[in-house]
């Protein structure tokens, strides 16, 4: 019991809360919370385990949001099936890159993501604008079928539809840590000498995990273009090529939930902050500036210590307590 408890108290923890705010945050806040979290911890695992830091999120981000846009707009009507595609999508685009970038490290990975940005956000913006429209993007708002139990064209069954997403992608990537798998990530990023002594491939873990973390920010994509029925090429803006970078550092650099108090520490600061000063970013760069030099843990990894002592000293109070008695 200990045991499921050990695995479970994170992510029950986090997610309780998330619901419980529900009770005195906006919706629509709350929403882009959920979304941004999802887009973030792809880039939180390729920086945290793999040592992989990228600023081509957004390209990947695009893939899923147009996957899903042009199967709205041209084609479809449900929701749930665009959001697949969007899926689908983002695995068959980084299959297609993967192979090439993966091979590249530090800096050179880097700029050769941001690149793809700056290609995807043209080739959306001009190359593509006859089927894209361009600058004013695709509206598909109404053509969103309602669905049964969960209407995804009602923002509060969006906000129980991303919930449950999230939980399971948190799980997943819960799941990924507690592997042998996870280990070898870590592995590639610390001494890949010895990883390839061990036998395993350092290209092979690299490419999967490249895979699977440009899949989940085209999933994140692909709800964004559900959520918000439009997609234009501003999604793949490389002037946002930094925000998950930044969520990341925010929340802790490869800690499972620092993208859920990443997204939202830096979504809430800047809807209050914006209100008052116009240059918002200001504040955040001095902020990620303080939580470097504190030592780089972030927000949850400074928090993650003091809780997993409170409540594991708790739990073994009691379970000595319940051997004593008997």
């Amino acid at each position: 019991m200990l045991k499921a408890w050990r695995w479970w108290w994170g992510i029950l923890l986090a997610f309780s809360l998330l619901a419980v705010s529900r009770a005195f945050l906006p919706l629509p806040f709350l929403n882009e919370v959920v979304i941004f979290s999802i887009y973030t911890i792809g880039c939180n695992f390729l920086l945290g385990r793999v040592g992989f830091i990228s600023f081509g999120q957004p390209a990947y981000l695009a893939v899923g949001a147009y996957a899903t846009a042009f199967y709205l707009f041209y084609f479809g009507t449900n929701p749930y099936i665009g959001i697949l595609l969007g899926l689908m999508a983002g695995v068959v685009a980084s299959l297609i890159v993967g192979p090439l970038f993966v091979r590249l490290r530090s800096d050179y990975f880097a700029l050769v993501n941001l690149a793809l940005a700056v290609i995807v956000f043209y080739l959306m913006q001009k190359v593509l604008a006859g089927i894209t429209h361009g600058d004013n993007g695709l509206w598909f708002l109404t053509n969103i079928a309602s669905t049964p139990v969960l209407d995804l064209s009602r923002p509060n069954h969006f906000f129980i539809f991303a919930f449950l997403v999230a939980l399971a992608v948190w799980a997943f990537y819960k799941y990924l840590d507690d592997t042998i798998y996870g280990a070898a990530c870590l592995a590639t990023k610390i001494n890949e000498d010895k990883l390839k002594f061990l036998g395993y491939s350092n290209y092979n873990v690299r490419l999967l995990a490249f895979v699977i973390a440009n899949t989940t920010t085209a999933l994140a994509g692909a709800m964004y273009a559900v959520y918000l029925g439009f997609v234009s090429p501003e999604v793949s803006s490389p002037s946002r090529a930094a925000d998950p970078v930044v969520v990341t550092i925010l929340g802790g650099v490869g800690t499972l939930y620092g993208p859920i108090v990443g997204a939202f520490a830096y979504t809430g600061m800047k809807d209050v902050i914006a209100k008052y000063i116009g240059n918002w970013e200001l504040f955040i760069g001095f902020l990620l500036v303080f939580i470097m030099l504190a030592g780089e843990k972030g927000i949850w990894g400074t928090l993650q210590p003091r809780l997993e002592k409170l409540f594991f000293r708790n739990k073994a109070a009691t379970a000595e307590g319940e051997k004593t008695s008997r």
